[in-house]
């Protein structure tokens, strides 16, 4: 985010604004956010899915979406966020499956499995449906995570100012598992 979003005054409030127009414009609007807490019922990871879509891609919830996205990252940041979207978007599969767009844990639950508990309570579900799911990797850490859950790489993507992830591609089940 460091890219769209640079340090400096009001960095903490844009970046709210634009992780709101992020969900409101995708997951919230076709799939699905899931929330780890803990004992005392405080947030400590999400995880965001699209899901599957079933016919081409509509700009309605991203154009509502706008008005948000400029306040967050003015013009010459939206064209360059714009920019990277379509980057990640080339090597998704055309296959119907859920994206994993997003996944967090806070910092002190970090080494905990959160990540992974969140991973398969979603991916449960994926299976249990016969699903696919598609995802992108920025660490070699969390591909391995990935790996062990079936994931495979598909491939180096390219064309980023600021890194290189992996494409990630997890095949729908063979048989439907329960949930």
């Amino acid at each position: 985010m460091a890219t769209f979003v640079p340090s400096g005054p009001g960095r903490l409030a844009r970046l709210d604004t634009l992780f709101t127009a992020l969900l409101q414009s995708g997951p919230l609007a076709s799939g699905t956010v899931d929330v780890a807490v803990d004992q005392r019922g405080h947030v400590v990871g999400t995880a965001v899915w699209e899901s599957p879509r079933t016919g081409p891609e509509t700009p309605g919830p991203f154009l509502a979406q706008l008005p948000a996205f400029l306040r967050a990252l003015g013009l010459r940041g939206a064209l360059a966020a714009a920019r990277h979207r379509a980057v990640l978007h080339r090597p998704r599969p055309r296959l119907p499956h859920w994206y994993l767009a997003e996944i967090g844990v806070a910092a002190r639950a970090r080494g905990l499995g959160v990540g992974t508990a969140l991973l398969e309570h979603r991916l449960r579900r994926i299976d249990g449906a016969r699903g696919a799911a598609y995802l992108e990797s920025s660490t070699d850490r969390n591909r391995a995570l990935y790996r062990r859950h079936g994931f495979v790489e598909l491939g180096v993507i390219t064309g980023l100012p600021s890194g290189e992830p992996m494409a990630m591609w997890r095949p729908r089940a063979s048989a439907p598992t329960p949930i």
